[in-house]
């Protein structure tokens, strides 16, 4: 049997995805801490019957809603549907819902508005949440309809945390409005399964006050697949502030075993005890931690710079970036009649050029690499003299090195060179250095040998990536003190004292004064910091390059420098935007050699660009 049902125009559909638990909560997956407690909470219990499809908009024959608060009733709704499609014979088995009583029900479109008007400002419970859910967000999506991002609150999951297998066999709906004893039994019709899972949730409310779960908050997260160790440790997140600055985990024994930061440390360590946190290392340290300590800062930026400074003196097991800034290299242009690069860990106060740091060796000797291919540094180990001579290496016989060995050509040339290129590009201009290894990469495009050039390329993006990190560095770490602040509009001035690229005070003054005061306490009290050698004297380079960054947001503003802070007109900040650009072809793993290098041999002059 037919009925004469409304026809569903085939239109164009957003792009929809039955969302899961996790994706049901709000426009940005978050849950606020200052949600209502679940007495005063109005809550719009519904329940959808469908013809068993997938959600594409249609195919809901029956909707049933029970509006509550306080356990008290405050309206119902309830209609059938007409889903525009024949309705399968086990679904009219199932439910008792035949063609007949659909055919001169409205359709969808029709009862969508008073629907989502039903459910404005309440919090959507349902039966297994995303089915029914994900039926009402198709069904707003092809009939134009804005999703009004409600909380959702999922009683099967809920009774998955709250009940245990000796109480209930299952999570079925009839087997739980049977243990809560509900007053309507489902029947599979939406009104009726609407109202006994009213009665469920009542029964669940109940349960979670032995969970120490109060709030709608705390039920939402609670239904969620949180461990056993998240759900025991979970008040180590209690009476923290609400304020910027760090975190620590500790042991039994008071070891730090992880470091955080966040502009709310309370709100970012409760988030460790919540589904979200799915790292199994994290997971590992939560359930040794037995207490959390907070820092509280002045602002984001001083929290960021303890955090580090903090990882760098513990060495907290469960963090793993930041924790040796001390392992860092740098590469030394040794000071001798023939000088060579090296690799050192220390840097001296002498007259050798340095440049770095660098994370690791590898990348150190890949920037090594750059200037042999540039410039004819010698690569052997030997100290060379001025008046002994030495048998020249397989280098010196392809033309790779002038054979100073040999005393094929006198210091003053080598120095002229070989030394000088690299000497002036670690503080002034790395121009010979990038035109020569351009115009090698340039030549191996024009031959074809698109490998070798991306290997060139590499060590191009090695070289510049720590000529200009290191010209940045120096720039800052020269100035004696610099003064900067930035208006924050909740707390007033953020302000910051800097010595020789390290964080000497940190405060903000308060809202509605004048920051001088202010200005004037944190400079009293601001850190001695003594100049030393190198672009980072005083401080580990990630954290002047955190401070860098703070002074470079168009919202800071210099108050104070004992200084210029300068760069040379001719420095390496110019390449910048070849340096992107090398970067950005590297990244490009995916593409094929001949691409992502250079095909043609207007390729490696475009990097000039």
């Amino acid at each position: 049997m037919s009925y004469p049902g409304p026809r569903l125009p085939a239109v164009a559909q957003p792009a929809y995805v039955q969302g899961t638990l996790d994706t049901l909560l709000s426009a940005d997956g978050s849950v606020d801490p200052a949600a209502l407690s679940l007495r005063d909470t109005t809550f719009v219990v519904l329940d959808l019957e469908t013809t068993g499809g997938a959600p594409d908009g249609g195919g809901i024959t029956e909707i049933g809603a029970v509006k509550v608060r306080a356990g008290e009733e405050l309206g119902v709704l309830g209609t059938l549907v007409n889903p525009g499609e024949r309705l399968p014979p086990f679904i009219t088995v199932l439910t008792g819902i035949t063609e007949a009583m659909l055919a001169p029900a409205p359709p969808i479109e029709a009862v969508l508005p008073s629907l989502l008007e039903f459910l404005r400002g309440s919090v959507l419970v349902a039966h297994n949440a995303p089915y029914d859910v994900g039926f009402l967000k198709a069904a707003c999506a092809r009939h134009g309809h804005a999703w009004p991002q409600l909380r959702v609150l999922d009683t099967a999951a809920l009774a998955r945390r709250a009940l245990t297998r000796d109480e209930v066999p299952n999570r079925k709906l009839g087997t739980l409005a049977q243990f809560f004893h509900a007053r309507v039994q489902p029947t599979h019709r939406a009104l009726d399964d609407a109202k006994a899972t009213v009665d469920v949730l009542h029964g669940l409310i109940e349960r979670l006050g032995s969970f120490k779960v109060h709030t709608l908050g705390d039920a939402i997260e609670f239904a969620k697949a949180v461990t056993p160790a998240q759900r025991r440790k979970r008040h180590l997140a209690d009476n923290l502030p609400h304020v910027p600055g760090v975190y620590v985990f500790r042991a039994a024994d008071e070891r730090p075993l992880y470091v955080g930061t966040s502009v709310d440390i309370a709100t970012r360590v409760r988030s460790y005890f919540t589904a979200g946190e799915k790292r199994a290392r994290m997971s590992e340290m939560i359930a040794a931690a037995t207490r959390v300590e907070a820092v509280e800062c002045a602002h984001s930026l001083e929290a960021e710079v303890r955090e580090l400074r903090l990882i760098a003196a513990h060495a907290p097991p469960y963090n793993r970036r930041s924790k040796y800034p001390e392992r860092v290299v740098w590469l030394k242009l040794t000071a001798e009649a023939y000088p060579r690069l090296s690799v050192v860990r220390q840097l001296a106060d002498d007259d050798a050029a340095y440049l770095g740091p660098f994370s690791s060796r590898r990348t150190a000797e890949l920037a090594a690499a750059a200037v042999y291919d540039a410039v004819p540094l010698r690569q052997c180990t030997h100290k060379l003299s001025t008046r002994t001579v030495t048998p020249a290496c397989a280098l010196a016989e392809l033309g790779r090195c002038p054979a100073p060995c040999e005393h094929r050509i006198t210091p003053e040339a080598y120095a002229q060179s070989a030394a000088l290129p690299f000497r002036t590009a670690t503080h002034g201009d790395p121009e010979p250095l990038v035109e020569a290894l351009l115009a090698r990469i340039e030549a191996l495009s024009q031959r074809q040998r698109y490998e070798e050039a991306a290997v060139v390329r590499s060590r191009l993006v090695a070289l510049l990536r720590a000529v200009v990190r290191m010209q940045k560095l120096g720039a800052l770490t020269r100035i004696e003190e610099l003064v900067a602040a930035r208006r924050n509009d909740a707390y007033g001035w953020e302000i910051v004292v800097v010595r020789h690229g390290r964080l000497a005070a940190a405060a903000t003054s308060p809202p509605r004064l004048h920051p001088r005061p202010t200005l004037d306490l944190a400079r009293a009290t601001a850190e001695t910091v003594l100049p030393g050698p190198g672009p980072v004297p005083a401080a580990s380079a990630e954290e002047t390059e955190r401070i860098l960054a703070w002074l470079e947001r168009p919202d800071t503003r210099l108050v104070e420098t004992s200084g210029d802070w300068v760069s040379p007109a001719r420095g390496a900040a110019r390449f910048s935007r070849l340096l992107t650009r090398a970067e950005a072809a590297a990244s490009r793993r995916d593409s094929p050699v001949r691409s992502s290098v250079t095909a043609r041999s207007d390729d490696a002059r475009s990097l000039r660009l």
